[in-house]
């Protein structure tokens, strides 16, 4: 039986994950929603020690198991994750007191080298299957071996990328902690339906959700929108009629306003909208981002173009994200989204989706004494 994914538990239990993880080091960098680096400056002790707290603590109050790296550089401590759940996992590979925690930088170097030897090149974070097929077939298969070569000589065979990688292997760091992302130059809000759409005013309904749900994205980051994207296209694994096709809609200024936004995607959909054709994705992309706090000056030339009407958008936009935020996404929505309750053909299915435990009251398992 299939099971469809429930993104809201997942993100919720990421969340609950990376807070706990926080309290390792004092720094840290979300690097995707199950993997974050940790800074360890300053941290006294016995780090392994310390890890193991962590991982125990993550599992019994998030119920998710996870492995701990510890390296001088980022690049390391990913090696020393991997080589810590593999050890976990596949026992015999690495030394058993290597399981589920690993601190590379507490190994005696014979120990080090050992496990290094024993470590496929191709587990590299950052070699890929080209690089690494390159490097077997010129007789550097382990990170061992990968550690024994001279940077410089790296650098002019394959890419300063490659270097980076070895120096960071080696110890040097050449890949800084980023405690505070940039801000992303592109968002975008895309979606597989549930069952075939054919008419416009579903798409219109669709097109509208992703826009919104893209805006409230870029307003998080405090970025402004100069162009919108919006796609629709059909199933290429269905034997039917193919029709794929996008428009991009510059905006007269860049924008985080939900109204200006799913406007524009809206106008593109009806240009790019042909009848006849059984789409089974669309999405919407804004594109062009700029910090919020840096908008052009212009002239009052048309009515909500003043200080004042921008500012007053601003407000409602901040009321908006927090209604929806305290009751529920999609509390507030724009009318082209649709009514609330009616049956939507363009909604994945979610008929075995993974019920919503930590999110959701209604969700919540009930335990009866028998």
């Amino acid at each position: 039986m299939q099971t469809f994914p429930n993104f809201a538990l997942y993100g919720d239990l990421s969340d609950r994950m990376m807070s706990l993880a926080a309290g390792l080091g004092p720094s840290q960098e979300i690097y995707s929603i199950d993997e974050s680096f940790i800074g360890l400056d300053g941290v006294r002790g016995d780090l392994v020690e310390r890890a193991h707290k962590i991982r125990s603590r993550i599992l019994q109050w998030v119920g998710i198991p996870c492995g701990i790296g510890i390296g001088a550089t980022k690049t390391l401590a990913k090696l020393a994750n991997h080589i810590a759940k593999t050890a976990e996992r596949k026992p015999g590979v690495y030394p058993d007191h290597l399981a589920m925690v690993c601190n590379l930088s507490a190994l005696a170097p014979a120990e080090r080298e050992a496990v290094f030897t024993a470590t496929e090149v191709g587990e590299v974070w950052g070699i890929g299957r080209r690089i690494s097929k390159q490097l077997v077939d010129g007789g550097i298969k382990t990170v061992q071996d990968l550690v024994r070569m001279d940077a410089a000589t790296v650098r002019r065979g394959w890419s300063v990328v490659l270097e980076r990688t070895v120096r960071e292997l080696q110890g040097t760091q050449c890949i800084g902690l980023d405690d505070a992302p940039a801000p992303k130059k592109e968002v975008a809000c895309t979606r597989s339906f549930g069952h075939p759409v054919t008419d416009l005013f579903s798409l219109t309904e669709a097109v509208t959700a992703f826009s919104s749900r893209a805006a409230e994205k870029i307003r998080k980051q405090n970025s402004l929108a100069s162009v919108v994207m919006v796609f629709v296209r059909t199933s290429p694994f269905r034997k039917e009629a193919q029709y794929s096709r996008s428009i991009c809609i510059p905006l007269r200024r860049p924008t985080s306003d939900t109204g200006a936004i799913v406007n524009a995607a809206v106008l593109g959909l009806q240009a790019i909208y042909r009848a006849g054709f059984k789409y089974a994705k669309a999405g919407v992309m804004l594109m062009d981002l700029q910090p919020d706090g840096e908008l052009q000056g212009e002239l009052d030339l048309e009515d909500g173009d003043s200080v004042a009407d921008i500012a007053d958008k601003a407000r409602l936009m901040t009321a908006l994200d927090a209604i929806n935020s305290r009751y529920g996404r999609g509390t507030m929505t724009m009318a082209s989204a649709g009514v609330e309750g009616k049956q939507k053909n363009w909604v994945m299915r979610q008929e075995r989706m993974t019920p919503r435990y930590t999110t959701c009251i209604e969700d919540m398992p009930i335990a009866r004494a028998v």
